[in-house]
């Protein structure tokens, strides 16, 4: 199938953009990467009036450093990170992530941005950066808003966006130099879609400890009994805890499938704990 016919325009910055968005009301569609809004296209999924261009615009592709975290435009490329062409303030955490995402040619074009607001529950950045606790900045013509990563996302390709805002920038937080993390996605083959994900991020200069399970059919869980007891008495202690988190959150879930979500988060804190 091909896409229905739709207009284009190429931004030529930020707030024309933003503008262009209000004055389509409700009918246009931003494109970057377009790697996940072309199949969509294509499948006639969705069926834009607009699709807006801001793949140029270099206030989206902008890096800005503070003393307690980094601001990613975005329209920085998965590649980017992978191959260390921006700062890291995870300690290899997004390095390791961004290059486990699909394939190379996919993150050549996909955006860190692009791959937030399409919300696909199995997407690696939504449950990495979930883990750290970074926020998005969004952009309307009524101004900025900054939204944390965990209210973000509402359900399954789902996002707290109003029809006119965008994403402007993501925030993530440093990591002290005492952090560790752990990183682990089950899927049938290497580049195909998640089908569970485990994320932990141990942070005790901070006093910072999470755990988020990932791949499923809504927003990343966060594990917050298990990170309670992860912080306060170790691996042992959270791992006592793993059967029992992952069958209250997913309650519904067939019996195999709260396995493959309980071993991704078991291999993540291994990853940690160097088990």
């Amino acid at each position: 199938m091909k896409p229905v016919a739709f207009d284009y325009e190429r931004a030529g910055n930020l707030e024309e953009a933003v503008a262009l968005l209000r004055r389509a009301d409700a009918g246009a569609k931003l494109v970057s990467g377009g790697q996940s809004l072309g199949p969509m296209l294509n499948l006639r999924l969705v069926r834009p009036e607009l699709l807006i261009d801001v793949r140029r615009l270099q206030s989206l592709r902008r890096v800005e450093e503070s003393d307690d975290r980094i601001l990613f435009g975005a329209a920085l490329t998965h590649a980017e990170f992978e191959d260390g062409e921006v700062p890291d303030p995870t300690g290899g955490l997004m390095r390791h992530v961004a290059g486990g995402i699909a394939y190379r040619a996919v993150r050549n074009r996909g955006t860190i941005g692009g791959s937030l607001a399409h919300a696909d529950p199995a997407a690696d950045w939504l449950s990495a950066l979930t883990a750290v606790d970074a926020a998005v900045q969004v952009r309307s013509q009524a101004g900025e808003r900054v939204i944390c990563l965990s209210d973000f996302v509402l359900g399954a390709f789902t996002t707290a966006l109003a029809e006119d805002e965008m994403i402007e920038a993501v925030a993530v937080p440093r990591l002290s130099a005492a952090s560790a993390w752990g990183y682990h996605k089950i899927c049938r083959k290497a580049g195909e879609f998640a089908d569970a994900i485990g994320a932990v991020v141990v942070d005790p200069e901070r006093r910072y400890c999470r755990v988020v399970m990932g791949a499923v059919d809504g927003p990343p869980v966060l594990l917050e009994e298990m990170a309670e007891a992860l912080a306060a008495g170790g691996a042992e202690a959270g791992l006592a805890k793993l059967d029992a988190a992952v069958e209250v959150a997913l309650p519904e879930a067939a019996p195999a499938a709260r396995q493959l979500h309980a071993v991704a988060v078991r291999r993540a804190i291994g990853q940690v704990y160097g088990r």
